[in-house]
């Protein structure tokens, strides 16, 4: 009987992470097989790694299309494990020239006469509503930080931010392009820190980003006195994936939440 030992303790600790070279299951237990015998057949490898035998010969198939096995010729027709690093270069060399293309395509069609159609549809889509009805939510830190960016690149006046220290080092990490664009608009930002006694403000903010401490660990912004986008979330510890945030366009709802940031950024110390 063929060992399975090595796959069973793969399966507990990484044939998880295996999904992040593009495998799915029976790819991951199949390939970790092989990778323990070196050389095999589909037969054993269907043992080893308890994968019905009618998927073995298309999981390997796709394997090798993918450049993690060869098949060695001669019967009865075995495999020939690559080695993991060589792998990961050519893992690492097709994801690179798959993005190329497609940021190639998109910048194609940021140029193209479909982009100007679709921004017709949506303009005029958006002129149709009552602006009172436009929000929505958004689940998980990136897609958060995503829309968050759209909305700074669109301010023209103001930006008003609450938020604590972990977070904000993490926006100017992501948006400090976006804010020296916006001090050379003349924009003025203004962003309230809940900070920790560790917190030290970035040096090269200080003509861009005017920062003041609260006690009040809450998290959104206000752009231009029109949109605001609400982080529900507070504590560090959520993970980012479940951070949640709803975004509204309610010129009212903003302007009134300018208005008291602006009377309690009065009396918040000023963070040197």
């Amino acid at each position: 009987m063929l060992a399975s030992f090595p796959v069973c303790m793969l399966e507990s600790k990484s044939l998880i992470k295996l999904r992040e070279l593009g495998l799915n299951t029976y790819e991951s237990k199949i390939w970790t097989a092989l990778l323990s015998r070196g050389v095999s057949t589909a037969g054993e490898l269907s043992d080893i790694a308890n994968v019905p035998r009618s998927r073995s010969y298309d999981v390997l198939e796709s394997l090798e299309k993918k450049g993690f096995v060869i098949m060695k010729l001669g019967k009865p027709i075995k495999y020939i494990a690559v080695p993991p690093r060589e792998v990961l270069e050519r893992v690492k060399k097709n994801v690179q020239e798959k993005t190329r293309k497609e940021v190639t395509t998109i910048d194609l069609l940021k140029k193209g006469k479909m982009i100007e159609e679709l921004m017709l549809l949506h303009e005029r889509g958006i002129v149709s509503q009552d602006t009172l009805d436009i929000s929505g939510s958004l689940t998980g830190r990136k897609n958060l930080y995503n829309h968050l960016e759209i909305m700074l690149k669109n301010a023209k006046k103001t930006v008003i931010m609450a938020t604590n220290s972990e977070r904000f080092s993490e926006k100017k990490d992501i948006f400090s392009g976006v804010f020296d664009v916006l001090a050379k608009k003349g924009v003025k930002i203004r962003v309230a820190l809940k900070s920790d006694k560790n917190f030290k403000r970035p040096s090269d903010l200080n003509k861009i980003v005017e920062t003041r401490a609260t006690d009040v660990n809450t998290r959104f912004c206000v752009i231009d006195g029109k949109e605001t986008l609400f982080m529900l979330f507070s504590n560090d510890e959520i993970h980012p994936s479940y951070d949640l945030g709803i975004w509204v366009v309610n010129p009212n709802l903003a302007k009134d939440l300018e208005d008291v940031f602006g009377n309690a950024w009065k009396s918040m110390a000023i963070l040197n």
